[in-house]
């Protein structure tokens, strides 16, 4: 299966009445001949739009059945879907909406004033259509149908998403159908995957995470996957229970809501069997602390899985095998349907216990950054995509991630680039000199913070530039603390170091 259209109609033909999707808030539910008639009717709907193959059509929304249904569906029909991420500043959406040339954006309703304020900064002009948990999509009357594209085939551009990188502004990896059904058979493989088998997706879809891992493997091995709109610690096992799912994806501050919330309500749960059957839990997107992992299976009982995955290789790349075999803590595990090596600068493999860059090969490779020839050039070279992130291999194979050579911030699985802080903060008419950077975070892995330089002559404080921040880039990748210095260590060129600035943090504390 090379196509996410093949993956449906296979499952579709093969077992009719299995249920592929449960929405719980709303009591709705999709079985594989309900989802491959629900894909036709947005391939359909496209069609009387006038979209064409290879249109890109965008959403703002939260997670849910009419977003799954969607997102599977806009692929399906050999178009191109753009996720947009619903907790990103007005900068990044507007960049990312314009950059991506999307012909098409449905938002949900709570998000129609964000959407209008975005639009308001696009020159062209984007069909808007709304989507309500109740009713769905509010479908336009036709105004130019065409004939439906032909099926994807395995080179077909199936999603386009943005992923934060170090150089400000995100990229947008293009990936295609054999990449997303490849990317979604290394989780089936890594993890054992069967067709009785269901996922808890509690990672937005807009994230490479929740659409690859908890989406698109439960649809390649044919099993199923329950979809709230939103996490909750307070309903997560509830969820697990009362829909007998076997495993979930999560990331290390969800890991931390889920232990912090039955530290404040403990329970056994050992005495409820509809827990029994949950498998294993899996943890990525952000380094996981060992003694979380430590608290975690001694609290609940179940296997936690570190795994590595990016948004540029569809997914999931390394895993820890699952138990019996040896799992090592620290480790993001061992390739699954990829080849993975450590290079020196030479780009020359390096020997066990090494550190180097990580680079990957497999079939789950993003085509090219879109618009973006230099950063494709950058990262892709002969066949290998050079990710940024400096790693060592032990002598079984192991990979253990040591830094993140590109700056880049992960704060609760999400990535922040720098520099889109630093260019907010540059636009305070009291700021000389800014940079932001991550700082260790008991809840979150990473925090963002940021340290300032003020002009001669003016004043701000600590709440203003916050607010200044938060309005630029959005409450999530804001500075949660500004530092405030004379100067700011810079190199002979005049950069500033931003890896020198945790220390700086430090001594200023002491």
């Amino acid at each position: 299966m090379e196509t996410v259209r093949a993956c449906i109609e296979q499952h579709a033909d093969a077992s009719p009445d299995r249920v592929f999707l449960v929405a719980p808030e709303i009591d709705k539910s999709l079985s594989f001949a309900q989802l491959k008639t629900a894909v036709d009717d947005v391939s359909q709907q496209l069609d009387r739009l006038g979209l064409p193959q290879g249109a890109k059509v965008a959403f703002l929304l939260n997670n849910g059945y009419w977003t799954l249904r969607l997102f599977l569906g806009v692929m399906a029909s050999n178009r191109v879907i753009v996720p947009l991420n619903a907790v990103a500043g007005t900068v990044q959406l507007v960049h990312v909406l314009d950059h991506s040339d999307s012909e098409v954006v449905f938002v949900a309703p709570g998000y129609r004033d964000k959407l209008a304020e975005i639009m308001a900064r696009i020159e062209r002009p984007i069909r808007v259509i709304e989507i309500t948990d109740e009713a769905g999509p509010t479908w336009p009357d036709s105004q130019s149908p065409i004939a439906s594209p032909t099926p994807p085939t395995a080179d077909d551009i199936a999603l386009l998403l943005y992923t934060s990188g170090s150089t400000g502004l995100p990229k947008g990896a293009m990936l295609s159908h054999g990449a997303v059904t490849s990317g979604g058979r290394n989780v089936v493989e890594g993890h054992q995957l069967r067709a009785d088998d269901r996922a808890l997706c509690v990672l937005p879809v807009y994230h490479i995470n929740g659409a690859m891992v908890t989406v698109v493997a439960p649809l390649y091995s044919g099993g199923s996957v329950v979809m709230p709109m939103r996490f909750s610690a307070t309903d997560y096992w509830r969820l697990v229970a009362e829909n007998h799912c076997t495993w979930s994806s999560i990331v290390p501050t969800i890991i931390k809501y889920l232990l912090d919330r039955v530290e404040q309500e403990p329970f056994d749960f050992g005495s409820d069997q509809r827990l029994t059957a949950f498998r294993f839990a899996r943890s990525a997107s952000a380094p996981l602390a060992a003694v979380t992992l430590q608290q975690w299976e001694q609290v609940f009982k179940i296997p936690m899985i570190e795994t590595l995955g990016l948004t540029e290789t569809a997914g999931t790349v390394a895993s820890n095998p699952l138990p019996p075999a040896p799992r090592k803590p620290g480790s993001v595990g061992i390739p699954y349907g990829n080849e993975i090596i450590i290079v020196d600068d030479k780009g020359r493999e390096c020997a066990p216990q090494v550190v180097g860059e990580i680079i990957i090969r497999g079939n789950n490779l993003l085509e090219l950054y879109y618009k973006n020839p230099q950063a494709t050039s950058d990262s892709i070279r002969d066949g290998w995509f050079y990710t940024g992130d400096l790693g060592r291999k032990d002598e079984d194979g192991y990979i253990f991630i040591t830094g993140r050579s590109k700056e880049l911030i992960i704060r609760g699985g999400e990535n922040i680039a720098p520099r889109e802080i630093d260019d907010v903060l540059y636009q305070h008419e009291a700021i000389l000199e800014a940079a932001a950077v991550g700082v260790d975070d008991e809840n979150y892995g990473q925090e963002v913070v940021a340290c300032v330089v003020v002009r001669d002559g003016f004043q701000c404080s600590e709440d203003e530039l916050k607010a200044f921040c938060e309005a630029g880039v959005g409450k999530y990748k804001a500075p949660k603390i500004i530092y405030f210095f004379d100067d700011l260590p810079k190199g002979p060129s005049g950069k500033i170091l931003r890896l020198k600035l945790p220390a700086l943090i430090a001594d200023s504390a002491a």
